[in-house]
């Protein structure tokens, strides 16, 4: 079996050569990167949702990266939502104002701190990824071998990128992806991570998430948290 996590950074872009420091440090040259040479970057995510014009693309994921990102959104908005706060708006205030995603706590129950976290699960967040981007029917068979064109050039093969291709042809099993997610952490950032991979913009996407979260038991106020917190992440990487 491959490695799930680093497949998943390569979807989410934490791999991306040269750029470290914090999320905020790095943000500028990893979305000029992407522009530079968006198939070197890892951003497989915005390989996904690339493929149709006037679709949005999850290019600015790519400077958060990997379950990290997925984690640390999730944890923000599980402790906000415990918190009873609202939900807040997405900022556009100057860079200084708007918070560094930061990973979670280690007794969580989030992220690779978690136990619950496995290979498994890892796979199970990228299949909910992939569900995500083809929740609005736009792939079919040309534009699903231009993909795999472009995830092969983006030097992903072998077990990996046949399992891509697996998810991209399969019809998605949503029974499946919830009995996956068996605690609390883990339906968040199954959530978190369809949400992180598109924005709704269509009322297929919008169905789709709603209903993902209905079948996930997320509170509303939970999912107007998660809505909130990955809205802001990704206005706060794009400026």
């Amino acid at each position: 079996m491959f490695d799930a996590k680093k497949l998943l950074d390569q979807f989410l872009g934490s791999q991306i050569p040269g750029v470290g420091g914090s999320v905020r440090d790095r943000t500028g040259d990893a979305i000029q990167m992407a522009k530079d040479n968006p198939l070197k970057t890892g951003a497989l995510a915005a390989v996904l949702l690339g493929t149709k014009t006037g679709r949005s693309i999850a290019g600015n994921a790519i400077t958060i990266g990997g379950l990290a990102a997925i984690a640390g959104l999730g944890y923000q908005a599980w402790k906000n939502y415990q918190a009873g706060q609202a939900p807040a708006a997405p900022s556009n205030a100057p860079t200084a104002n708007n918070p560094v995603l930061l990973p979670p706590p280690a007794e969580s129950g989030f992220g690779t701190a978690s136990p619950a976290t496995s290979n498994e699960f890892v796979l199970v967040l990228i299949r909910a990824m992939i569900a995500a981007a083809k929740a609005d029917g736009h792939i079919d068979d040309a534009e699903r071998g231009l993909i795999m064109d472009k995830v092969k050039a983006a030097d992903v093969s072998g077990e990996a990128a046949s399992f891509i291709e697996r998810e991209l042809s399969e019809p998605t099993d949503i029974d499946a992806l919830v009995a996956a997610a068996v605690t609390e952490e883990q339906k968040v950032e199954l959530y978190t991570a369809s949400r992180l991979t598109i924005e709704p913009d269509s009322r297929a996407e919008r169905g789709y998430l709603d209903l993902l979260a209905g079948r996930l038991g997320l509170p509303d106020q939970l999912v107007d948290h998660i809505e909130a917190t990955v809205s802001s992440a990704k206005v706060t990487l794009s400026q």
